[in-house]
């Protein structure tokens, strides 16, 4: 069992890939109070998971009591 883990590691040829997490800290990160999404933007992110969840479940009456309270809080 030993050797063949030895083999696997010997096989890289000296080149390794980065690891996650220096690929990880390469990506920019935005800071949580860097400013606010506009709501269009955050509707479009959550509608389809909403969607998708719905028609997995079959909740459209919880769908519909849902929308009229975030429509009844948009209008006020």
């Amino acid at each position: 069992m030993a050797g063949t883990a030895e083999r696997a590691v010997g096989r890289g040829g000296g080149r390794r890939a980065p690891a996650l997490g220096v690929l990880l800290r390469m990506a920019p990160v935005r800071s949580a109070g860097s400013g606010s999404r506009h709501p269009l933007v955050a509707a479009a992110m959550v509608l389809p998971c909403a969607v998708l969840l719905t028609v997995a479940f079959g909740g459209w009456d919880a769908v519909v009591t849902q929308a009229s309270s975030v429509a009844g809080l948009l209008g006020r």
